[in-house]
């Protein structure tokens, strides 16, 4: 796993809560909350407090291994930084809390159209969208 490699290249030990966060969020399809990784680990009876998350994903964050998602809801989200460059957006409800994921090659098309007009070079985006999901609306 490339990000456990990493961890070791910059002096982290693989064991513990950083193995048992990257592996979490190696399974997820989008981003999750603090606590939402630690009732993930509860879950899976993986021994982890609270805050040797938190110190977890921090690390994970300064290493640029893990990206943290602001969905304008107060609560910070977590997910793994593409490889390859390929990411996604959020649409979040606003009544239920409900994160999604979507991508639009058309929307990235249209950023970057916009960003080369105003002379910028952009170097990463995030676009929520807030809204209320089918079950809410």
């Amino acid at each position: 796993m490339q990000a456990l490699d990493t961890l070791d290249k910059a002096g982290y030990r693989r064991g513990g809560a950083r193995r048992a966060v990257v592996e979490l969020l190696g399974r997820q399809n989008c981003c999750l909350s603090a606590q939402e990784i630690f009732d993930g680990l509860r879950k899976a009876r993986r021994p982890v407090g609270i805050a040797s998350v938190y110190r977890a994903l921090d690390a994970l964050v300064d290493l640029r291994l893990v990206k943290r998602v602001d969905a304008g809801d107060g609560i910070a989200r977590f997910e793994p930084m593409s490889a390859d460059g390929e990411h996604h957006h959020h649409l979040v409800c606003r009544d239920c809390g409900k994160v999604e994921a979507f991508s639009d090659p058309r929307l990235e098309r249209a950023i970057d159209r916009v960003a080369g007009g105003l002379g910028y070079s952009v170097d990463e985006h995030e676009v929520v969208l807030t809204g209320a999901c089918a079950d809410c609306a």
